[in-house]
């Protein structure tokens, strides 16, 4: 009995640890890290086990991304120079079925379609806002591309 109780709790813990690898976020975590300043995003980013990818300056922005544990999702967040309006968290993840979700969590927290196009690169995007809350859905191209949500202020 007291194998099978370790057992238990052993595959339990290996659960528990496969769900926190690889970590998604709510919309409201990816709202919330885009009113962080960068320092702060770093630091939390690194709590959430996150590692640093890449880092990309220009005079008009710089980027700083991550990847989860398992490399599943990738994390940036843009802060431009001139204006802070624009900042932004970047979101990219490969599973349709998390895309359908995040759809479902837009429209129950109230967001409402306001335009469709297609990004420089050829993705189709549909943008969503709530009050002054903007987020914008990118499709990926292919199969092998990834879902993005841009979170912007």
């Amino acid at each position: 009995m007291k194998t099978s109780v370790n057992l238990l709790l052993f595959l339990l813990f290996i659960l528990f640890q496969s769900h926190v690898s690889g970590q998604a976020f709510k919309l409201e975590e990816l709202a919330a890290f885009n009113t962080l300043d960068m320092a702060a995003f770093k630091t939390e980013i690194k709590k959430q086990k996150y590692t640093f990818y890449d880092k990309t300056e220009s005079p008009a922005f710089i980027l700083y991304e991550y990847d989860s544990p398992g490399y599943t999702y990738k994390i940036g967040k843009f802060e431009y120079t001139e204006n802070i309006s624009q900042d932004n968290i970047e979101f990219q993840f490969k599973d349709k079925k998390e895309y359908d979700a995040y759809l479902k969590a837009i429209h129950a927290a109230g967001y409402k379609q306001t335009g469709k196009g297609k990004i420089l690169t050829g993705e189709s995007y549909t943008d969503y806002l709530k009050d002054k809350a903007q987020i914008r859905m990118v499709q990926p191209k292919t199969a092998r591309d990834n879902y993005t949500i841009l979170v912007f202020k």
